[in-house]
């Protein structure tokens, strides 16, 4: 089947989606594969049932949130499955959080227990009186486990529904502390047979086999995980990204679809040419990217190594709405994200509230086919983000002539020097085409004169000499004089979080720190 051909006219049977269900029909099918360790679906059915129990022990009603801070892992399918039987609410937390920040978010999302790794035990300070559940070899899960009563003993947790997980993200906070995003009951994420009908409508079949390569935290590799455990397929699971590691998975599993960032473009392409050329990976059928950006140079160097017509790309939030674009299409649209799944609506306005032109960049504004969203304890961001039905997560962009999506930057990255736009992924997007520049994020910082000025940290192929001079005059050549960058840095590597997003953040506040000579803890 080819992606996307099916949508619309192929939903699932909801009796036969899902592990309960899939464990009845292909028991003995392996469901997860994490190095040496299987866990068929009849064994996944099992253990999600007694995480289930354990969670209950702890308290977790329905309704309730369940926190889990577990890396990449066979326990953290266990365990967010175990909360879907409960009707409980799973909440995702970063496994790179610290203490102040993993804290927030279990206190504002009201979990009443977590799951966590037992390493990350002392990220949980300062939350001190919600029940913990610590995966690890010196912790209480396996024990948990198996003190649960076997199938069919009395008094067993309610299966709510078909006992699929509702996931309760939290935004990466660009701007202050990060936020629940709370699904409306009646989204298509909240059933089996829902994501099963997702995973269906890209093509994908119950004798697939997907790579987890990304954090199981966020949405994008969650969700592509879980659309292949809605119909009984495989999921083999990566505790860390590796570029080598990741071909000799696809290789050795016979992979056929994974979901990946640029940056794992990037980190892949990085590879000697001959240790690329080492691995067998005619049995990939899609690799989709989302989460980022993709430079054009970028994704075109990746399809021609990978095979162009396996390169899918979506563009989508945790608040729902979302776009897709074929390799064929975007050949014909380079640099752009697609047009609207069915069902969803995008449009562009100004800040007025206007619809604009194709071609004229300003705010991006979707209407979702499912249910809208609200952000956790936070009406006023909730009604701030909404007209209507519709509803904005902050990115700008611009439609062109034939409806098709293209990214320019998040309203919150414009850069305004000396009262006019500029918006930093154009000279990104300029840099990349540069031979020697391997990496690059360009970002805002303060200026007396001009209010603020561009600032690019580059990262240079081995053995380059280009220096600054000539990252200002490429600028210079392919763009209007206004965007060339006043300040430009080279580093070894851009700091990147595991979605693949550069941490600007981090950089500006490093450059700031500089800037008054004082050090950075």
């Amino acid at each position: 089947m080819t992606p996307m051909s099916a949508i619309g006219n192929n939903a699932p049977d909801p009796a036969d989606a899902g592990i309960i269900a899939q464990s009845r029909i292909r028991p003995d099918h392996p469901a997860l594969r994490l190095g040496e360790t299987v866990r068929t679906y009849g064994e996944l059915d099992d253990r999600a049932r007694r995480a289930a129990h354990a969670q209950a022990a702890r308290g977790v009603q329905r309704g309730d949130r369940v926190a889990v801070m577990v890396p990449n892992s066979i326990e953290y399918f266990e365990a967010i499955h175990g909360a879907g039987r409960l009707g409980a609410i799973v909440v995702p937390v970063n496994i790179h959080f610290k203490a102040d920040e993993a804290g927030w978010v279990v206190s504002d999302s009201g979990a009443t227990a977590v799951v966590v790794a037992e390493h990350l035990l002392p990220s949980l300070a300062t939350v001190p009186d919600v029940p913990r559940l610590a995966v690890g070899p010196g912790g209480d899960y396996e024990a948990a486990l198996a003190d649960a009563p076997a199938a069919g003993e009395v008094d067993p947790p309610e299966v709510v529904g078909d006992g699929w997980p509702t996931i309760m993200a939290y935004t990466s906070g660009t701007t202050g502390r990060p936020k629940g995003v709370a699904i409306g009951a009646d989204d298509f994420r909240r059933r089996a047979a829902g994501v099963a009908g997702s995973g269906l409508r890209w093509g994908l079949g119950p004798d697939d086999v997907h790579l987890l390569v990304g954090p199981s935290y966020h949405m994008g590799p969650l969700f592509w995980s879980q659309m292949h455990l809605a119909f009984g397929a495989t999921v083999v699971v990566m505790p860390k990204w590796d570029a080598q590691q990741c071909l000799e998975l696809v290789e050795r599993w016979s992979v056929t679809n994974v979901h990946m960032v640029p940056a794992n473009f990037t980190r892949i392409l990085a590879l000697p040419e001959d240790v690329r050329a080492r691995y067998d990976l005619s049995s990939l059928k899609i690799v989709v990217h989302a989460a980022a950006p993709c430079p054009v140079p970028l994704k075109r160097a990746f399809m021609d190594f990978v095979g162009a017509e396996k390169v899918w790309e979506y563009f989508g939030a945790s608040e729902g709405g979302g776009t897709v674009i074929s390799p064929e299409e975007w050949l014909e649209h380079p640099g752009s994200v697609g047009r609207p799944f069915p069902g969803n609506e995008f449009a562009i306005l100004d800040d007025d509230g206007n619809e604009l032109q194709a071609g004229e960049v300003g705010t991006i504004w979707a209407r979702p086919a499912e249910s809208s969203f609200e952000y956790h304890n936070d009406p006023d961001k909730t009604a701030a983000s909404h007209r209507g039905t519709w509803f904005t997560v902050g990115d700008a962009g611009y439609l062109d002539a034939d409806g098709y999506l293209y990214l320019t930057d998040r309203k919150s990255d414009m850069v305004i020097s000396g009262g006019v736009n500029v918006y930093p992924r154009e000279i990104e997007d300029s840099l990349y085409t540069h031979p020697e520049v391997v990496d690059c994020a360009v970002l805002g910082v303060p200026d007396d004169q001009w209010g603020e000025v561009l600032y690019a940290v580059v990262q240079r192929t081995a053995g380059s000499s280009l220096d600054a001079d000539g990252v200002v005059a490429w600028i210079r050549e392919h763009l209007a004089d206004y965007k060339r960058p006043r300040i430009v840095e080279f580093v070894d590597e851009l700091p990147r979080d595991p979605n693949g997003k550069v941490r600007k953040p981090l950089l500006r506040e490093a450059w700031l720190a500089r800037r008054e000579g004082s050090t950075i803890g």
